[in-house]
């Protein structure tokens, strides 16, 4: 068995806006641990809690109680400007609303992730290039998101997802705007991220789509109601 690349262990998120009101258990003392280079799909109804494990997952929220450790590091404890920094170097967020800033072109949107690293400007070029080549998109350096399709939009976002080349790459419903040949064109491309070795954490309610992962983890109530490793063919995929 790979080593963790994650560890979330007996998290607790509770909500509550005043006294007034009862609190909100969110999560209600989740563990999951993701072995490095695994495909994983969280999945849940409404209201069970996957969004906010995706937040803590992605260093976006702190869970109320608990722990969770990157690369052994526990993040559950960290300041904003810590999570901050975490998220820069070891995560990379992919979208179902692409994310892109249209006043930017898609060499500079990919770039965003390494303003706050210090990098200078020749070496963020270089490395968001050798991003967009990876997702076949060498060709629209100079385009905006508006001249672009669904799908391209996505692939940038893959692409400014991976400029980092993080830990963790995370997805939250990355092919819920897209038509159906261009949402497997997707999913295509996240097997091939995989298939290299890259930790993958996708939120889906699409089983089709969860039935490409390697492990689905279902949520209900804020508690893990099933943890199931997928016995078919995209599960080997490593």
């Amino acid at each position: 068995m790979p080593e963790a690349v994650a560890i979330i262990k007996d998290v607790y998120k509770i909500y509550q806006k005043n006294k007034a009101v009862p609190p909100v258990h969110a999560l209600d003392g989740v563990s999951v641990d993701i072995p490095r280079g695994q495909y994983l799909a969280i999945m849940g109804p409404s209201g069970s809690g996957k969004s906010t494990l995706m937040n803590i997952l992605g260093c976006l929220d702190r869970p109320t109680k608990g722990d969770y450790l990157i690369d052994n590091t526990n993040v559950a404890i960290m300041d904003d400007e810590e999570l901050s920094r975490i998220r820069g170097k070891k995560l990379g967020f992919v979208f179902q609303a692409f994310n892109l800033i249209p006043q930017l072109t898609v060499l500079e949107n990919v770039q965003v992730p390494l303003f706050y690293q210090s990098m200078p400007k020749h070496q963020r070029e270089e490395a968001a290039k050798a991003a967009l080549d990876k997702v076949a998109l060498s060709d629209r350096l100079t385009h905006r998101p508006a001249q672009l399709s669904g799908g391209q939009m996505q692939r940038v976002a893959i692409a400014r997802a991976l400029v980092n080349e993080p830990s963790i790459l995370l997805a939250d419903e990355p092919t819920g705007n897209l038509d159906s040949k261009t949402g497997t064109d997707i999913l295509n491309m996240f097997d091939d991220l995989h298939r290299e070795g890259l930790t993958i954490i996708m939120v889906t309610h699409d089983e089709g789509v969860a039935d490409r992962c390697q492990r689905v983890v279902r949520l209900r109530d804020g508690l893990v109601d099933r943890d199931e490793m997928m016995s078919n063919t995209s599960s080997s995929l490593a």
